[in-house]
């Protein structure tokens, strides 16, 4: 069993900066792409940023240049650096990843979300 398993979100106030950390956990896999997706109240869940196996990475439009995707593979971990905070970032941040588990295929997983509220 593979569990996706994030912290750093919270409060803070605009123009600050927060960082994201999902740590993949459980026995017997390897993970490709992993990313961020954000999910505001009433809207839907939108990707913020992706990197792949290979550390390409991609972002939504209103983030390029205010946040940061990296990944430590050696420690299974995606991270995604916020900075320049705004209002409009406040929604619930979930991890997502594309996990190969030896024996049973590719799976896509995600977190269980971590609230980021950006106050003016």
């Amino acid at each position: 069993q593979v569990q996706l398993v994030e912290s750093g979100g919270g409060l803070v106030q605009a123009g600050g900066s927060l960082r994201l950390s999902c740590a993949a956990s459980g026995s017997a896999f390897s993970i490709n792409a992993m990313g961020w997706y954000r999910q505001a109240p009433g809207k839907q869940r939108e990707l913020v940023a992706r990197i792949s196996a290979g550390v390409t990475t991609n972002y939504l439009d209103s983030v390029k240049g205010r946040f940061t995707i990296s990944r430590d593979n050696a420690k299974n971990t995606v991270y995604l650096q916020m900075n320049s905070l705004k209002p409009e970032d406040t929604a619930v941040y979930y991890c997502n990843a594309d996990i190969r588990v030896v024996g049973r295929g590719v799976y896509n997983y995600w977190g269980q979300g971590t609230q980021v509220t950006v106050s003016s």
